[in-house]
């Protein structure tokens, strides 16, 4: 097998929600998930911590996440793209 096979990550897009640690934040996705018994659907969100290298992220801004290798304890998610910047 070559080594040159690219597999798929997972992407995620939510909003800043953290930007106060060096070159990381923290990442709120929301999703709606349908209730298995009475069909209601009910928003879930789960936040992330991602790496942010060049820190441009600013509180409030929608950006999109890739996943990626271990890069500490807590952070598997990188900044891939700034979506839409908060006002």
């Amino acid at each position: 097998m070559s080594d040159t096979i690219n597999k798929s990550r997972k992407t995620r897009t939510g909003s800043v929600v953290s930007n106060r640690m060096e070159k990381s934040v923290v990442v709120k996705v929301e999703r709606k998930v349908r209730h298995k018994l009475y069909g209601k659907f009910v928003k879930t969100c789960v936040k992330y911590l991602a790496d942010d290298p060049e820190n441009q992220c600013n509180i409030g801004d929608t950006v999109l996440i890739e996943e990626c290798r271990p890069l500490s304890k807590r952070k598997r998610w990188r900044v891939k793209s700034i979506v839409e910047q908060a006002v």
